[in-house]
């Protein structure tokens, strides 16, 4: 399968735990671009694009990145692929 992009969004103890350094670290490392960002509501939202085993990669990586960071439920939505896009990014 090729390229895809995923919208998640992440609840639990997400933020305050370098949550958004980690994931953009380590999905800049294995290769995916999107962003991710805190939300008001406490949960992190984020668009992951790359193969989905890339991106299940990420987002199992992250159940056990910390023991600070705890997931409580990811929702996952497959969204429009974003042409030409490079890194990935946290943004605000």
């Amino acid at each position: 399968m090729g390229v895809i992009r995923k919208h998640l969004r992440f609840t639990g103890r997400v933020q305050g735990v370098n949550f958004r350094y980690t994931s953009s670290n380590y999905a800049s490392k294995i290769g995916l671009t999107g962003w991710v960002r805190n939300e008001y509501d406490g949960s992190v939202e984020m668009e992951a694009q790359g193969t989905p085993e890339l991106i299940n990669q990420l987002i199992d990586y992250m159940k056990n990145a910390s023991m600070y960071i705890v997931i409580d439920n990811i929702e996952q939505k497959t969204i429009d692929v974003v042409p030409n896009e490079t890194g990935f990014n946290i943004t605000y």
